[in-house]
């Protein structure tokens, strides 16, 4: 009984996950950003114009920011016991939510939920980085407390200030946050390569980006359930299939490639490359790819009608986008321009000149045009793969 007794009292003390392993109560947290993507990717459904893009941005990068802060303290965190693990994610996921309700108004009468949420959501990570360093020997806890706990102030005195210094506030806190990383990348590379699970963190961002493309998928089924008759069914099907090869691209030839590279990287003490592929770039994939979800949504609303331009820049943008990201990408991690240009370079080309078609071929068959672009991509790759077979992967 004894024993028995000893065994229950320990196993919440007991790690909640191995390193290099994603805990199932992370994946929970996720499913609060399919909520604000799907708040602020409405924004940019229609015909958004350079304002509506550019709030989408502004309010976007703040909860892509504190989502990787979150991410980069539980990889860093793996003995966190599976009450703690679960405390911080459900702190964070209402943080989190808080924002996501507050983002349609976020630059309205919402501004103070927006900024309460991020205050709320960066005293969690302070608490989960003070903790981290309490258990290492580091001597940065004054990092932290301006890190985390600066930016949490700011944040919180954003809330009771008018929309035009909030938003002055806002910029401060996410560019005092921005300019401590990348100052710890120069200064000390070889400890902050050394730190990061690299197993865990390739995980975490294929699991993420599978979310995006689910709330994707979601957008096109509602889109055509809300208009329903053959003209969206077609657009549906046409938007699945962008969709599809966009996950294709991603799962079949780009995850595979993430965790080598980041490996690659690590071997070279290169910490900037580190953060600049799991904290940069993958913003501007995310971007891509909701960027086309809101296209493909407005084309299914009107398939016989030409796109607005905002629609437009939409789908061939966030294409372009999405393939010139994963370039990128394909370049850091060591790859040789003669093997990204030839893919890379006409795919973005051509994703761009969907932009003036928009204007001069009904939304269907842009939309046809687009799925015979991704499917030449993928057509060439898997043939560049057939005759390479050992080499990594592509778009």
């Amino acid at each position: 009984m004894s024993n028995n007794s000893q065994s229950r009292g320990a196993a919440p003390h007991a790690p909640a996950r191995e390193p290099g392993r994603v805990h199932w109560m992370e994946l929970f947290f996720d499913l609060i950003f399919v909520a604000f993507v799907s708040q602020l990717a409405h924004g940019i459904h229609g015909d958004p114009g350079l304002a509506a893009f550019g709030s989408y941005v502004l309010l976007f990068f703040p909860a892509w920011w504190a989502w990787v802060n979150m991410v980069s303290v539980i990889n860093v965190l793996p003995g966190l016991s599976a009450r703690a693990l679960g405390l911080a994610m459900l702190a964070a996921m209402a943080a989190a939510g808080v924002m996501a309700a507050a983002a349609p108004g976020a630059l309205g009468d919402r501004a103070w939920a927006f900024s309460l949420g991020n205050a709320a959501l960066r005293a969690v990570l302070l608490v989960l980085w003070l903790h981290h360093d309490r258990h290492t020997v580091s001597g940065t806890s004054w990092r932290i407390w301006i890190y985390n706990g600066g930016t949490a102030a700011l944040w919180l005195v954003s809330a009771v200030l008018p929309l035009h210094v909030a938003v002055v506030l806002w910029g401060a806190a996410i560019a005092v946050e921005i300019a401590m990383v990348l100052l710890s990348a120069h200064l000390w590379p070889e400890r902050g390569a050394a730190n990061i699970n690299i197993e865990h963190a390739s995980e975490r961002l294929g699991l993420f980006v599978i979310i995006v493309l689910g709330e994707s998928v979601v957008t096109i089924v509602n889109e055509v359930s809300a208009h329903w008759g053959p003209g969206p069914a077609l657009g549906g099907a046409l938007g699945f299939l962008v969709v599809a090869l966009l996950g294709w691209s991603f799962f079949q030839y780009g995850a595979g490639t993430v965790a080598p590279g980041l490996e690659r990287l690590r071997s070279r003490a290169d910490f900037g490359g580190i953060l600049q592929t799991t904290l940069f770039l993958p913003f501007l994939l995310v971007l891509g790819v909701t960027s086309v979800a809101a296209g493909i949504a407005t084309a299914i609303s009107a398939p016989y009608d030409r796109l607005p331009l905002g629609a437009g820049i939409s789908l061939g943008g966030g294409l372009a986008l999405y393939y010139g990201t994963n370039a990128l990408v394909s370049l850091r991690y060591g790859q040789p321009p003669r093997r990204v240009v030839p893919w890379a370079g006409p795919t973005v080309a051509l994703a761009l000149l969907l932009i003036p078609l928009s204007a001069l071929v009904p939304a269907a068959a842009l939309l046809a045009a687009a799925t015979a672009l991704l499917m030449l991509a993928t057509a060439y790759v898997e043939l560049v793969r057939r005759r390479r077979p050992a080499g990594p992967g592509a778009p």
